[in-house]
């Protein structure tokens, strides 16, 4: 009999947050139903992450990227 939501829940939230990460990673991708789509995303998200890392695109805190998102909707 499978386990129980609650019970794979409880399991999986002693995990470290990088294997935590992980399992969503691959639950999420278990849902894909387009693997281009999906490479798609992995591409873009890879290419993100590496202008991040080298300066070329600067982060802002959550609640300043909220507000300007809000500014342009008025």
């Amino acid at each position: 009999m499978p386990a129980s939501l609650a019970t794979v829940e409880s399991q999986a939230i002693e995990f470290s947050p990088e294997e935590r990460v992980e399992l969503a990673n691959r639950l999420l991708s278990s849902l894909a139903a387009h693997s281009e789509i999906e490479e798609a995303w992995s591409v873009e998200v890879e290419r993100r992450l590496a202008e991040v890392e080298s300066g070329r695109m600067a982060l802002m805190p959550l609640e300043e990227a909220l507000d300007r998102a809000r500014s342009s909707l008025r």
